[in-house]
């Protein structure tokens, strides 16, 4: 790891586990020796963070110089607590650990008494039922979203039966108990909603729809209007 990749990983620390954190915590956190940590710590604090406490006592980033200062009402934290916590319940891995990243990040942003209202705020998310896990890997998934890539799945219908299409993969919509993949699938020339728990597995082609995203998620959620809800599992359309 690059002395510039490990700083990085020493704020990021520094944002995210309970403050004072001691430099032995880190070094094990980022497989280091401690004496690499404090030497890292010097090298943050030249180049201009506010890092408080010393050895033996821990370290608290009083001022964190990689991310500018945010101004958010109370209202707007609880706000922002809240969403946060819902896709750590909701979201798969990756997803989840970035919502718990993102907080870290903004909570490093805010004042103190800031801090504050994040750590004890009134909102609090939870779940009696574990999402189901995807079938697919959602990482690849969102990729062939933001990438605007054709993707050939394998997918099983109502009925059982295991069919491939081509289709333009558009937007993932969280339902309560399921994931549902927006589509505009090539095989029908059609708009489609596809459960991702019943995509048995998919390949991402070389097939670009890239500029036709937008407008195709804007026609696609017009049409769903005209219907009043995105169909829930049993009461969707024939695929």
């Amino acid at each position: 790891m690059s002395k510039s990749d490990r700083l990085f990983r020493v704020m990021h620390l520094f944002r995210c586990l309970p403050a004072p954190v001691t430099a032995a915590r880190m070094a094990e956190e980022l497989g280091v020796s401690e004496r690499t940590l404090y030497r890292d710590i010097e090298s943050l604090r030249v180049a201009g963070a506010r890092i408080e406490g010393e050895a033996g006592l821990g370290f608290t980033l009083s001022e964190d110089i990689a991310l500018p200062p945010q101004t958010l009402s109370q209202l707007e934290i609880e706000a922002l607590v809240l969403g946060l916590s819902e896709v750590q319940h909701r979201g798969d891995p990756a997803l989840a650990q970035a919502a718990r990243d993102a907080l870290a990040k903004i909570t490093a942003t805010l004042p103190e008494d800031k801090q504050r209202h994040i750590h004890h705020a009134v909102g609090l998310v939870h779940r009696y039922q574990t999402p189901a896990v995807p079938s697919v890997d959602m990482s690849d998934l969102r990729e062939a979203c933001w990438q605007e890539r054709a993707i050939q799945i394998t997918y099983r219908d109502r009925a059982g039966v295991m069919s491939d299409r081509v289709i333009w993969p558009l937007a993932i919509v969280y339902l309560d108990h399921e994931l549902m993949l927006l589509a505009s699938c090539q095989l029908r020339r059609a708009f489609r909603q596809f459960i991702v728990s019943s995509i048995a597995g998919f390949t991402l082609l070389d097939e670009s729809f890239r500029p036709h995203r937008v407008r195709l998620l804007r026609n696609y959620i017009a049409e769903l209007k005209t219907r009043h809800v995105i169909a829930p599992a049993g009461d969707r359309p024939s695929l």
